[in-house]
């Protein structure tokens, strides 16, 4: 069975969530009304509608309640409006409460019946006693979310070791898992200096270009590997530069020479060996 959806996101580079279109008139760009797990939320169309194959779907599709009224993008802003207020209010009931906490953002529902406020921490945060004091405040429901480091950079955004805007910032949509094995496939430095983003996790930027340097592996020599060359000569891998595809040899005869992978007797891997994939991942 299919489905026809529609891909809606909560924030510029968030998640986007799929939800039954309901017969409604909707098309990319649109301000919809959606329940959530967290109340009821205001997103907007990522793209035209999609179809689904049910074995697609990760949960159970909720409809669309409306495309978002005059009125429901009125309530939008002032919601956003109270934002800084909040934040100001929940960081001073922090400072009393003395807790380690680092707060990065909140949000209202639509309807204004719960309060979310995202923070990060080292470790766990007892946070019973300034959910009442902000319950008390606010009169409303009190939800706070603790997220993950990556998370926390998303929200506070910076400039990369590239000098550009960090991908989380500017563009990634979602996280997709890395790991040192990544980093080795790719001969970069294990330092963690060199390897880590703003949120002290592995590069994001790692995961890019995987896929295509296990393709050149299978193509190219292990380094350290001892070889002849088509015209007979024997003699060590001593480098690989995988994107150019040219090898060091160092000759047993003394001597060296850098050769494309082509002229050397070398039979490229059918298949890798198995690896531990998950090895780090972050």
């Amino acid at each position: 069975m299919t489905y026809q959806v529609a891909p809606v996101q909560f924030n510029k580079l968030g998640k986007k969530y799929h939800f039954d279109y309901n017969n409604l008139p909707i098309k990319k760009g649109d301000f919809v009304v959606v329940e959530t797990v967290r109340g009821i939320e205001m997103g907007q169309v990522a793209t035209e509608l999609v179809t689904l194959e049910e074995k697609d779907l990760v949960s159970p599709l909720k409809p669309i309640i409306r495309i978002a009224t005059e009125a429901d993008i009125r309530q939008f802003d002032e919601n956003k409006a109270a934002e800084e207020h909040v934040m100001k209010r929940t960081k001073e009931l922090v400072k009393k409460d003395e807790l380690d906490m680092k707060l990065l953002n909140c949000e209202f529902t639509l309807d204004k019946s719960k309060l979310i406020i995202y923070f990060t921490a080292e470790g766990r945060v007892d946070f019973r006693d300034l959910v009442k004091d902000l319950a008390g405040e606010f009169h409303m429901r009190i939800e706070l979310r603790q997220v993950g480091a990556r998370d926390g950079a998303r929200v506070l955004g910076g400039i990369g070791p590239c000098g550009y805007l960090t991908c989380c910032t500017s563009f990634l949509g979602e996280f997709q898992p890395v790991s040192i094995k990544m980093a080795k496939n790719q001969s970069l430095s294990l330092n963690p200096t060199n390897i880590s983003g703003l949120c002290g996790k592995l590069l994001c930027c790692i995961n890019y270009e995987d896929d295509l340097y296990k393709e050149y592996r299978k193509e190219l020599p292990k380094l350290n590997s001892y070889l002849r060359t088509k015209a007979g000569a024997k003699g060590k891998v001593s480098q690989v530069n995988f994107l150019t595809q040219i090898v060091k040899m160092d000759y047993e005869t003394g001597g060296s020479e850098f050769l494309h992978v082509s002229d050397l007797d070398f039979q490229p891997k059918v298949e890798e060996s198995p690896s531990e994939e998950n090895e780090d991942s972050e």
